[in-house]
């Protein structure tokens, strides 16, 4: 995958951290960041998907009242 450079101002103390954690991990900053950029985008997915699971679960009697229970009649 082809990379794009990326140019961010942070506050020195969080440059730090930024450097310490990355050390702690044995990884440069630059694949620390790209982590958490990705693990960030990884939990919007799994939001997404828990809200849809829970908005199922509370309206499951709607839609078999409306669209019928797919379990009793052989799973359209």
């Amino acid at each position: 995958m082809a990379k794009t450079q990326l140019n961010v101002r942070v506050d020195e103390a969080t440059a730090e951290a930024a450097r310490q954690r990355a050390l702690q991990r044995g990884m440069s900053v630059n694949r620390y960041i790209e982590e958490l950029v990705r693990q960030d985008a990884g939990e919007v997915g799994r939001t997404f998907v828990e809200a849809a699971s829970d908005f199922m679960r509370q309206y499951e009697s709607v839609f078999a009242e409306e669209f019928g229970d797919a379990e009793r009649e052989g799973k359209r």
